[in-house]
């Protein structure tokens, strides 16, 4: 079994020291200006009457400590330091609060007004502070593993789980990679360490999907039955459908996109539309851009729209 800390490491990791401060008149200089030449701050205006500012502010400190000190957060009561308030806010026509703006290298590039969502505070900060080092481990994951070389792929995957214990990504990358090793089980482990909470996010569903077809596909047993059966009877749909679920698990996509087309041109409602859905299935698990998922949806859209 992988190095991957199981269940109870989700549980999340603690903040990043020194990252959040409050600033003042006195020390904006030093702690905004000074500091945005080592990495961006990001300035939070708020006031303890803005209903918004209280939002907002949990959000980006939220954001901001998850980026590890890519970037930092400034906040300064506008109440207690009017004078920087009214001087950037007039320069840069912030009318409102709250107010956020990005500092780097000492000038302004960024800024937004009001409380917005955490999606769109993660992206101002992405912009601000580029991709994390993590993002960068899982884009080389994603790669290696395109490549074909699963046991780096899934040991990149481990190594961000030992990181960041939540992030889901590595999770469905772990147990999507262990799945195509023949570890079955070693890829429910993984998918048992996500949260009640977070079971049915959908970064999620495909390796679920693509797990459900890997426990359907041990039951059927030698797929040279199924064969037979098609071969007396072309339109024995039960054996197609079983056949398919084989070819699957054994890498053999397209053909088993073939069968279940089969099955959909000559009887579009055989078992309640099971062939439609399992195709559907199919591309689910192995995600809408794999040729044989793109070459499937169109096969399907031919039958279903002719």
């Amino acid at each position: 079994m992988l190095d991957a800390n199981p269940a109870g490491a989700l549980a999340g990791a603690p903040a990043a020291a020194g990252l959040i401060k409050d600033t003042t008149t006195a020390g904006f200089r030093q702690d905004v200006i000074a500091e945005s030449m080592n990495q961006p701050v990001i300035v939070d205006f708020w006031a303890p009457w803005c209903g918004p500012c209280k939002q907002l502010t949990p959000v980006l400190e939220k954001v901001v400590n998850a980026a590890g000190g890519r970037v930092k957060l400034a906040k300064l009561n506008i109440d207690e330091h009017p004078g920087v308030w009214q001087q950037i806010g007039q320069q840069l026509g912030l009318q409102s609060i709250p107010a956020v703006i990005a500092i780097d290298r000492g000038r302004p590039v960024d800024a937004f007004m009001g409380a917005v969502p955490e999606s769109e505070v993660r992206a101002f900060v992405d912009r601000l502070a580029g991709p994390s080092e993590i993002d960068q481990i899982l884009e080389e994951a994603a790669a290696v593993a395109s490549a074909g070389d699963l046991a780096s792929a899934s040991e990149l995957y481990a190594a961000v789980l030992r990181e960041d214990p939540t992030n889901l990504k590595a999770v469905a990358g772990l147990a999507k990679t262990q799945l195509e090793l023949g570890e079955t089980e070693n890829a429910r482990q993984v998918l048992a360490m996500v949260p009640a909470d977070k079971a049915d996010d959908p970064t999620l569903a495909g390796v679920r999907a693509a797990l459900e077809l890997a426990d359907q596909a041990e039951s059927l047993g030698d797929l040279a039955g199924f064969q037979k059966r098609i071969e007396a009877d072309p339109n024995d749909h039960q054996a197609r459908f079983d056949l398919a679920l084989g070819l699957n698990a054994a890498g053999k996509r397209d053909e088993a996109v073939d069968q279940l087309v089969a099955i959909a041109r000559a009887d579009r409602t055989w078992n309640e539309d099971a062939a439609r859905k399992q195709l559907l299935q199919f591309f689910e698990a192995w995600g809408l851009m794999d040729p044989a998922a793109i070459r499937g949806r169109r096969q399907l859209s031919t039958i279903l729209f002719s």
